[in-house]
């Protein structure tokens, strides 16, 4: 049986946006490493489609959207 933090969308909504903004920074982090102008626009790209995610999730958890009203 689930626990009551399990139960919890918050609980859920705010370990995915930890796990998304861990890796949207590293591959920001990343964009200094490499020297491939293609892979660094890829990761940027990455970067910001997983910021969008983040604040999806967010925005879902705060109800400030119409959908997730």
């Amino acid at each position: 049986m689930a626990s009551a933090a399990d139960r919890d969308p918050r609980h859920h909504t705010q370990k995915m946006q930890k796990a998304l903004h861990e890796i949207r920074n590293h591959l920001r982090e990343d964009i200094k490493k490499v020297d491939e102008p293609q892979l660094k626009a890829m990761f940027e790209t990455s970067a910001e489609v997983l910021g969008g995610l983040e604040k999806a999730f967010k925005d879902y958890e705060q109800k400030n959207e119409s959908a997730w009203r």
